[in-house]
């Protein structure tokens, strides 16, 4: 797996291969990264469900300001805190290990903003309309924010946020949601 845009394109990202991810792959982060290319520069962006941090590695690496990593697997966050040592992203990144409920939880209490914020959570998840109403409630997605969502099973049911692109990869779907409010 490897990073395949902005200034460190080509770096590798380990973890590919830990129990309980399933990494977004190459031709699908591409074609997203693609889709949002115009939102990230200086952005401030959340990983909720990070993984390996490939999804959020991608962003700081074509601009992002900074990155809000979480995933409650150790093993991940220990992973994504030795790839942010490698690509020298410490500046740039926090790393929690929670679970999304208390990651979003102390979002909240400390007023923590995103403009754009990646849900892509463990297969057969499916909680994310709980998730994005939560964002909503509690303000945690800027005005003209995006929410990008890789589920495998159409069950959003979001009406508050404007849906911008959706596109079917195989058995999984790249959703974005937009801020208008």
């Amino acid at each position: 797996m490897k990073i395949i845009s902005g200034k460190l394109k080509g770096r590798v990202i380990n973890g590919y291969d830990i129990e309980g991810t399933r990494p977004t792959m190459d031709r699908v982060k591409e074609s997203l990264f693609g889709m949002i290319q115009n939102d990230i520069k200086d952005k401030v962006v959340l990983d909720l469900f990070a993984g390996t941090g490939n999804l959020g590695f991608e962003a700081l690496s074509n601009g992002a300001k900074f990155c809000y990593f979480n995933d409650k697997n150790k093993k991940c966050t220990n992973l994504i805190s030795d790839n942010a040592k490698k690509f020298e992203l410490t500046d740039y990144c926090t790393i929690f290990n929670l679970d999304y409920k208390e990651a979003l939880n102390y979002f909240a209490t400390k007023n923590i903003c995103f403009d754009l914020i990646f849900l892509d959570p463990p297969y057969k998840f499916q909680e994310l309309n709980e998730i994005i109403d939560f964002i909503r409630q509690n303000d945690l997605l800027q005005k003209k924010g995006l929410i990008v969502c890789e589920v495998s099973v159409l069950y959003l049911n979001i009406d508050y946020y404007e849906k911008i692109k959706m596109r079917k990869y195989g058995d999984k779907y790249i959703i974005i949601y937009k801020n208008n409010l």
